[in-house]
């Protein structure tokens, strides 16, 4: 993204980062999420006239600390207990001006801030949807309304939840910790979620002008390679990275030079990165070779399936398809599985298995009925598919690929 904006660069960059750090410092969401946004503000101030600082990264974490120091101390000034506390670093001494005191490091298996705030951000206390919008947007630096939007409920709706959610970790002392020893598995799924979740934001960007968000795809790798590293024997981890590595490699091919959408089959492979896929297809060897399969590891051989050259298999994919639906039963794999079936057997097949899915506010649900009823030469019906599809859908990237399908019909 050339043309994006530095201080809205540096926040997709840095703002989980900023956060993480100011968290531990303060023990609170809340104040740390207040005071990063505070500098941004700052930045947006500052940085067109004084120029972008060497250490952009450094200049937000420093600068939300001193704003939080000093709005806490106002309201410590007025008998507030809670900023009181937040004043006391972990070692019980009160922070000093212009020193950013991070407080004694703690000997957790990866020492990473934004680990530490996934792992918060993850915890049981917190509700399974929490955990992800708390996650997409404390680190991912996702809008409120990108979140909502991810999650297909109002944005007052999520900022209730948002709040709620981190109240919760403030009032229940949840530790800001990468757990250890016995409690670490228990604890995997919810992080995976959480993480590809934040890589599927990147992939294809809820809302927006661009299709591609490569900083959450990248944090999202990242992330996943860490936790590859701290649990390496656990399959499902390696799984979700090989399924990342595997998407994320197509990164490149994804979009024309005009920035429009262009699909699997008409992809360029020549730009695809071919050493995340070999990467990613030695993970899937290595996952079936350990005969324990999840939900993460299908997905990753769907994929390298797909990374195979021309033509696909089709048969394996709808097979690798029937294994995800029993491992995984939701409405959107079997969207996933009636595309693949309609490789393989027809649109009118794929058709009657997709019109009964409960899936009328999912966006992609009317786009793929759109492309089968058009196969099938239902043009007027195809049209008003691909125009529910174009009033749900948020990406300004996928909204033109769907105006393109319309006139196409419209001109044919």
């Amino acid at each position: 993204m050339s043309g994006e904006d530095p201080v809205e660069r540096v926040f997709r960059a840095e703002h989980g980062r900023a956060v993480a750090v100011l968290a531990r410092v303060f023990g609170d969401l809340g104040i740390a999420e207040e005071a990063v946004q505070d500098a941004f503000v700052e930045a947006v101030r500052r940085w067109p006239a004084d120029g972008v600082p060497p250490s952009p990264a450094g200049w937000i974490i420093t600068t939300a600390r001193n704003r939080a120091v000093d709005r806490l101390r106002r309201e410590s000034s007025r008998g507030s207990r809670h900023a009181q506390a937040a004043l006391v670093t972990g070692r019980g001494e009160p922070v000093e001006e212009g020193v950013l005191e991070e407080g004694p490091v703690e000997e957790d298996v990866v020492v990473d801030e934004r680990l530490r705030l996934i792992f918060t951000c993850c915890h049981p206390a917190l509700n399974p949807a929490a955990r992800v919008a708390l996650t997409l947007r404390l680190l991912g630096g996702l809008s409120t309304a990108e979140v909502a939007r991810a999650f297909l409920v109002p944005e007052a709706t999520m900022a209730q939840r948002l709040v709620r959610a981190k109240a919760k970790i403030r009032d229940a002392r949840i530790p800001y910790r990468v757990p250890g020893g016995a409690e670490l598995p228990d604890r995997v799924g919810a992080v995976l979620a959480v993480v590809y979740l934040v890589f599927g934001e990147g992939y294809s960007a809820a809302s927006g002008d661009v299709l591609v968000r490569d900083g959450l795809c990248a944090e999202a790798v990242r992330l996943g390679r860490l936790l590859a590293e701290l649990m390496p024997d656990e399959p499902e981890v390696i799984g979700l990275l090989a399924l990342m590595l595997l998407l994320h490699a197509r990164r490149a091919a994804r979009t024309g030079p005009d920035g429009g959408l262009v699909r699997l089959a008409e992809q360029d492979r020549s730009r695809w990165d071919r050493d995340l896929l070999a990467e990613g297809r030695e993970l899937v060897r290595r996952c079936l070779r350990r005969g324990r399969p999840g939900p993460y590891q299908v997905q990753a051989a769907i994929n390298a399936v797909h990374s195979d050259p021309p033509p696909t298999d089709w048969s394996q994919v709808v097979a690798l398809y029937d294994h995800l639906l029993v491992l995984s039963p939701s409405p959107v794999v079997a969207l996933n599985r009636a595309v693949a079936v309609a490789e393989l057997d027809g649109p009118a097949v794929a058709l009657a298995l997709v019109e009964d899915l409960p899936l009328t506010g999912y966006h992609l649900f009317h786009a793929v009925r759109g492309d089968l009823l058009r196969r099938l030469g239902r043009a007027g019906e195809a049209a008003g598919a691909f125009g529910r599809a174009l009033a749900l859908a948020g990406n300004d990237v996928e909204r033109d690929l769907l105006r393109r399908n319309l006139d196409a019909l419209r001109a044919g």
